[in-house]
């Protein structure tokens, strides 16, 4: 990393610092609204809409320390129960889900602590980097200046004019060690709040079935999508034209011998359908498995399918050898319909793709120079793209900010296999 990159990590660390020592100020009213909630729980009237209220905040709380400690480098992922489908908001049901899911109570245990820390290190970056930025301002210089003594200097009292200019190149150290140490503490608080808000080993497992149980219903679903406009291209595809050229192929039977001539037409426009049944039934086969993808990997098949489109697309690949092939098919349709969409939508004048493999994960970014303003959560693209991908414990982000770039991010969990000779 760059010393400008050093410098803008440690100053963003710093200000992470002071915004989590407001946060943490924020912690014992929640937790005392939790309590007050628990002890009017019993209370008929308001007690369970009170509990059920503090709960909601205390979740709230919990939740944003999360965000944070992901976007921070700290994943900590939700671990709270489903909630039961007759449960509604308010009811004794869902007020029973909230107390006895244990990451609440966890949620709660970890408010105070969770402050008490964060607001310790907090100040102990802003001590470290504004006793040192005093330096560099030469704020001991003014007062000694101005007859103040500024016990400043670190073995010794500012006591004459060159101690006091001694300040600086010490500041200069002092701010150093604190814009290196801001983001290391920043992160051994948000590894503390883990150990309280990140999943038990327990909840990981409960969360992990419930996922494959949700890929898994999207992967049957997508399936039975693709049956089923398989089963209607072939149907209203090559089917209706080997119908056409059966019935072509019966009237020039008839014909043969009464006009040789019509006979002879019929044929040509039997073979030219047969010739057109083909045409499709090999543009199926490429929507189900590209030849091309078998042949030269997912690296050929995206070049290949890059040349064919209207939009200036490049092509950068670093994979080392040859993929599992649900792997390769799964992210080449993906990228596929990533690249669909610029077409559709975008109104892109170039487009690029990257491929990757590091660490045992496949990467994959899609990007273009369009309009931007693409949402996953807004039309069927982008949300198909991702059930595909979920059914491997893949992943997709989408950076799309209004004006442009829109760059697309596919991550899917695999393993190298051996070049193909």
């Amino acid at each position: 990393m760059t010393i400008r990159g050093r410098v803008r990590t440690g100053l963003s660390a710093v200000a992470d610092g002071l915004f989590a020592i407001g946060l943490a100020l924020l912690n014992p009213a929640v937790l005392g609204l939790w309590l007050v909630g628990l002890v009017l729980g019993p209370v008929p009237v308001l007690g369970p809409e009170f509990l059920g209220l503090a709960t909601t905040v205390v979740r709230w709380r919990a939740d944003l320390e999360r965000r944070i400690g992901t976007r921070a480098g700290v994943p900590m992922r939700r671990p709270y129960t489903p909630r039961p489908d007759p449960a509604e908001v308010g009811d004794r049901q869902w007020l029973r889900w909230l107390l006895t899911d244990p990451a609440t109570w966890r949620d709660a245990a970890w408010l105070l602590p969770g402050a008490l820390v964060a607001i310790g290190l907090g100040l102990l970056v802003l001590t470290i980097t504004g006793y040192g930025l005093a330096g560099v301002l030469l704020v001991p210089l003014w007062l000694f200046l101005g007859g103040i003594w500024f016990g400043y200097g670190l073995f010794w009292p500012t006591t004459n004019l060159a101690e006091a200019w001694l300040a600086l190149p010490q500041g200069l150290v002092v701010v150093t060690v604190g814009l290196i140490v801001a983001p290391l503490l920043r992160t051994v608080n948000l590894r503390f709040a883990r150990l309280f808000l990140a999943p038990t080993r327990g909840a990981e497992l409960r969360l992990r079935v419930a996922h494959l149980t949700e890929s898994r219903a999207g992967a049957i679903d997508a399936q039975a999508v693709e049956l089923r406009r398989i089963e209607r291209d072939l149907h209203d595809g090559a089917q209706a034209r080997m119908v056409a050229v059966g019935m072509t192929i019966g009237l020039a039977e008839r014909l043969v011998l009464r006009d040789p001539a019509a006979a002879l037409k019929l044929l040509a426009e039997a073979r030219a359908t047969s010739t057109t049944a083909l045409v499709e039934l090999r543009h199926l086969v490429r929507g189900i498995h590209p030849p091309v993808l078998a042949e030269r990997g997912l690296e050929g098949a995206v070049q290949a399918l890059a040349m064919s489109l209207p939009v200036r697309t490049t092509v950068t690949s670093h994979l080392p050898s040859r993929l599992d092939t649900p792997v390769e098919s799964a992210l080449y349709f993906a990228v596929a319909e990533t690249l669909a969409n610029v077409i559709r939508h975008s109104n892109a004048r170039t487009a690029w793709v990257t491929l990757r493999h590091t660490g045992g994960v496949l990467f994959a970014e899609v990007g273009d120079d369009g309009d931007g303003g693409a949402d996953p959560r807004h039309g069927t693209g982008l949300q198909g793209i991702e059930r595909r991908l979920d059914a491997f414990d893949g992943t997709m982000s989408v950076t799309s900010p209004p004006g442009g770039p829109t760059v697309v991010t596919m991550e899917l969990p695999c393993v190298s296999s051996s070049p193909r000779t």
